[in-house]
């Protein structure tokens, strides 16, 4: 029986599309297609989850700012009075800033690189204002968009806050805390391990390998999948189901597994007793003063997707990545223990990293608490996802800059050359100005 293919697989799976003809920016903009309008509307722009089509370029540039018109979600609830403000200086010289692309030797400017991106929305901030902020496509100041996999990074926070709190133990085993996966591939590895995805577990994400682990986690979450379906499920029986690569060890090897995410999800609300969608509420959004309601894409049990399912307006995630700038701090009030922010900065091991050799572009780079660790003199640090999702930091800049974006490419290893250079540019002009 074929698979059904669910949005947890379509997040990474069109990373295969290189098509030399495709629409640009401009040509795929949502609103010039015309996507779902009409009552109803025409056949040929209906997207849907059940066949896939509204994940599929470009029908994914109207779908990531709609997602909860096509999959079930949880909210994740806002502040209901006390909001942050913030002031606003635009700097009128961003878009003509040059950098040269890691794979060029033609120099590309600031707004290039915008549309080369897909970007839907991009926000940078300096010493606490926004000096700029754009919209394109299908997204709006008011509106919500998915994160994929910066998504990872808010659940590293809120497991680092409960370190800081003293209610995880990092060095602890993942197996003391979560029992169901004792016999798992996940046996004998330390918290610190899965929040590293130093983890010795064999998962594959290869979309043109059948037998690819992928496919079961798939499935697991899939809310369209088959009446005669018999595997796990949901997240939670699917995970003690990974066996561990034979002859690898945990922690010798960075390997970007979003299975490792699901379990740090399942740590924290094994160790609170909620949700992960209602813990970042608790923990950063309602005392950030976030304005809008995020949500996340929930599995047929209502388990929140940790590695990829939060959606969420983009002024709030750039307020969410000045406060880890300010070290957990809004003005005077101390929302994120400085100590678990202090964790995420240091970094992991970058011979741990390269060992992976999954991320030849990003050498002397690390990952630590599901953060991205660059190796610049800056202390950059980023979250990630696919199709463009970005929120990076550089503390020495003082700068944070936070994107949205629906690229036609998946992989960041295809995003990256035209992003961070683009992001240090910023960085050394404000340095400089």
């Amino acid at each position: 029986m074929k698979k059904l293919i669910s949005i947890f697989l379509l997040v990474v799976a069109f990373s295969c599309i290189y098509a030399e003809e495709r629409l640009n920016a401009e040509e795929s903009d949502p609103k010039k297609m015309g996507w779902m309008e009409g009552f109803p509307p025409p056949a040929d722009k209906i997207l849907s989850a059940t066949n896939g089509t509204f994940f599929d370029f470009p029908g994914l540039r109207y779908s990531v700012n709609h997602m909860r018109e096509f999959l079930p979600t949880k909210r994740v609830l806002a502040s209901k009075d006390d909001n942050y403000s913030v002031k606003t200086r635009l700097d009128p010289n961003i878009d003509q800033l040059v950098f040269i692309p890691w794979n060029s030797d033609e120099l590309m400017s600031w707004e290039e690189s915008l549309a080369a991106n897909y970007t839907d929305g991009i926000i940078i901030m300096h010493k606490g204002k926004i000096i700029y902020e754009r919209y394109f496509g299908g997204l709006e100041p008011d509106g919500i968009h998915a994160a994929m996999s910066v998504s990872k990074s808010f659940a590293g926070t809120i497991a680092s806050i409960l370190i800081a709190e003293g209610k995880i133990d990092p060095s602890r085993l993942i197996t003391d805390y979560i029992p169901e996966l004792s016999e798992s591939g996940f046996a004998g590895a330390t918290v610190q391990e899965v929040l590293d995805m130093t983890t010795a577990i064999q998962y594959s994400e290869d979309y043109n390998n059948p037998n690819a682990e992928i496919w079961g986690f798939a499935e697991s979450g899939d809310v369209f999948r088959p009446a005669d379906y018999t595997g796990p499920k949901d997240y939670y029986e699917y995970l003690p189901t990974l066996k561990k690569i034979p002859n690898q060890e945990h922690g010798e090897e960075f390997g970007y597994r979003t299975v490792n995410t699901e379990v740090i999800g399942w740590l924290v609300s094994k160790v609170t007793n909620k949700s992960i969608a209602d813990l970042v509420s608790e923990k950063i959004w309602q005392p950030m003063g976030a304005v809008y309601d995020g949500y996340y894409q929930v599995d047929p049990a209502g388990i929140a997707y940790a590695g990829g399912g939060f959606n969420l307006n983009l002024r709030d995630m750039a307020m969410f990545g000045e406060l880890m700038r300010n070290e957990g701090k809004i003005g005077r009030r101390q929302i994120i223990p400085q100590e678990a922010v202090k964790m995420i900065q240091e970094g992991g091991d970058p011979e741990v990293f390269a060992k992976g050799g999954e991320y030849p572009l990003l050498d002397g780079w690390s990952y630590k608490n599901m953060w991205w660790i660059t190796n610049n003199d800056n202390g950059a640090y980023m979250a990630r996802g696919v199709h463009g999702q970005a929120i990076y930091i550089d503390p020495e800049a003082e700068m944070v800059i936070a994107r949205f974006a629906s690229s036609y490419l998946a992989s960041n290893k295809y995003i990256d050359p035209t992003s961070i250079p683009a992001y240090e540019a910023v960085a050394e002009y404000l340095m400089n100005k």
